[in-house]
């Protein structure tokens, strides 16, 4: 039997202790997941620190597109630093272009600058017009590994492009599939590709919101949380 490792995203204090208790084996930690994901607040960096399992944090400075100019870089050169002071095991990367193809020039400054820490190049590569391009100057630029969804939606939609992705690797940079995976549906993405590793976010509907927050704009009706549960859930369904 194998275990595939399973990474769970989490926005939040609660968030971090559910993905823990349902069994994660990594965390990417950020803000604003509802966004894509940002940088996380020093606050919740050093909580996350004291976790019994590697954490990644993203570093992304503002929503939007990855196309980042001088201001932006600064800030995340200096955020890779709060985190290395941490004590994190890595940080979560990725800088475009515009038309999408990878900024060579700022992902190069971003890992020099993270040396010492894990690197994951993050769904920016879902923008690429050429995947095998992206595919090679992550290798070259030593990341650890691609979270993808193959350019598409949920990565189910996008597995003739992540296989593409995980031949063309060859061993040399891990690929993992994210984006949509759930327990009922990380069976067929198991089932068509060679994977060591996924991304999810387990997340459920979140508890009602204080109708006063909600009304004042404080908070959302529809959020959502990590669940335990279905991290549990998913950690068994990756074991074949």
């Amino acid at each position: 039997m194998t275990d595939i490792l399973l990474e769970i995203c989490v926005d939040s204090a609660e968030g971090l202790a559910a993905a823990i208790a349902g069994g994660a084996d990594r965390i990417e930690l950020c803000s604003a997941l509802e966004l894509g994901g940002l940088t996380p607040s020093p606050g919740l960096i050093r909580q996350a620190a004291l976790a019994p399992i590697p954490v990644y944090a993203m570093v992304r400075p503002r929503p939007g597109d990855f196309i980042f100019g001088q201001a932006d870089l600064d800030v995340m050169l200096a955020e890779i630093d709060i985190i290395r002071e941490a004590g994190l095991a890595g940080v979560v990367l990725g800088a475009s272009r515009a038309g999408g193809a990878l900024d060579e020039t700022v992902l190069r400054q971003l890992a020099t600058h993270a040396a010492g820490l894990g690197t994951t190049l993050h769904r920016a590569v879902d923008l690429v017009p050429d995947f095998d391009i992206a595919v090679d100057l992550a290798a070259d630029l030593g990341f650890e590994r691609i979270l993808t969804s193959g350019g598409a939606r949920h990565a189910v939609e996008g597995m003739d492009t992540i296989a593409a992705m995980i031949a063309r690797a060859a061993g040399r940079v891990a690929i993992m599939a994210g984006s949509g995976v759930r327990p009922g549906n990380v069976g067929v993405l198991l089932d068509r590709l060679s994977l060591t590793q996924v991304h999810a976010s387990c997340s459920a509907p979140a508890r009602a919101a204080d109708v006063a927050a909600v009304r004042l704009g404080f908070a959302d009706p529809a959020g959502k949380e990590t669940s335990a549960e279905i991290v549990a859930e998913l950690k068994r369904a990756l074991r074949r």
